[in-house]
């Protein structure tokens, strides 16, 4: 089915005379969240409403009964929810609460109380601004109920075939630097499935970057489009992904990594025990070929051995041990 894409037509305008509207008490100073006591009145609900991440029939009845309920509608766009429910036959005002606007929540609360808040698409709150007004609702004491709905991840972790009975969910990465870098080894180290967000125009940077973290052989699915018409999901390792990807791509995308394999969970523990071993050699005297000797008649391969005798006695490859004292015999 192709995505509907309907006009912003006969919707109320936003509340764009709101006190902190742009963020400030008026005087430019930053309003916040508890800047005066709220004036709430009794049967004040505020509700979380999960909207399509793609097919405009996939919004549920319960979320058609809540938007028709509420006082206002708040949202990230008005424009884009503008046309949302011109599209399902929904005339409400619109008040703009995004990331940059959130601060306004407990004005917006007061002047609606019964009040539905939608992100452009998905479930609020996840990857997407909505945290800041259940905060606001709460220190007010009203009455917060989050819908069950629409969300991508889920999807695309079950399409993945991958693991899923316990998964980390890593929302965007940092675009650089030392955060990403450690969230990148913490996608690599961990043993469960995680699941992570990507722009198109990032997508084969990340999948190369996770590639050199995780190993290019770790298992991977890329899915993009999710309920469209041209909905994709790759299956494969992560170098094999990222050369799928490498071209210019579309639509929103999430990214599912398997975990470390019980093979490779096992494989580093006994490298650690065989590292310890190998140091407590090394202090008592052993050089790098005894120890390498040793640990290969334990099973581990030459190489191996070799580069943890070099680790435990904290030489660099190439390097000769220094030359034992010469004894002359009298």
């Amino acid at each position: 089915m192709t995505e509907p894409h309907p006009e912003q037509t006969d919707v109320d305008h936003a509340d764009t005379d709101l006190p902190g509207a742009d963020d400030t008490d008026g005087t430019g100073a930053p309003l916040p969240l508890d800047a005066a006591p709220l004036d709430i009145p009794d049967g004040a609900r505020v509700w979380l409403v999960p909207t399509p991440v793609g097919n405009l029939g996939d919004i549920t009845l319960r979320a058609l009964e809540v938007l028709r309920a509420a006082d206002a509608v708040a949202c990230e766009d008005t424009r884009r929810t503008g046309a949302l429910l011109t599209h399902l036959g929904i005339r409400k005002p619109l008040v703009r609460l995004d990331a940059h606007t959130m601060r306004r929540a407990p004005q917006v609360l007061e002047r609606h109380p019964r009040l539905a808040y939608v992100s452009d698409a998905g479930t609020p709150g996840i990857s997407d601004p909505g945290a800041e007004l259940v905060q606001a609702a709460v220190a007010a004491d009203i009455p917060v109920e989050v819908l069950p709905g629409a969300t991508a991840f889920v999807p695309a972790l079950v399409l993945s075939g991958l693991p899923g009975g316990r998964f980390t969910f890593e929302g965007f990465l940092p675009r650089s630097g030392r955060e990403r870098k450690e969230r990148l080894s913490a996608v690599a180290a961990r043993a469960e499935t995680s699941v992570l967000y990507e722009s198109p125009h990032r997508l084969h940077a990340t999948l190369l970057d996770l590639a050199q973290a995780c190993g290019e052989g770790r298992a991977a699915s890329v899915t993009r489009e999710l309920s469209k018409r041209f909905e994709e999901t790759a299956r494969g390792t992560l170098s094999e992904l990222a050369a799928h990807f490498s071209g210019a791509v579309r639509g929103e995308i999430a990214v599912v990594v398997a975990g470390r394999s019980a093979a490779e969970v096992a494989a580093e523990a006994a490298q650690v025990d065989h590292l310890g071993q190998a140091q407590a050699w090394a202090a008592q005297g052993l050089g790098v070929r005894d120890i390498r000797e040793l640990l290969v008649s334990q099973g581990l391969r030459k190489n191996d051995a070799y580069t943890l005798a070099l680790q435990a006695t904290g030489t660099h490859a190439g390097s000769r041990p220094p030359a034992a004292p010469e004894t002359r015999l009298p």
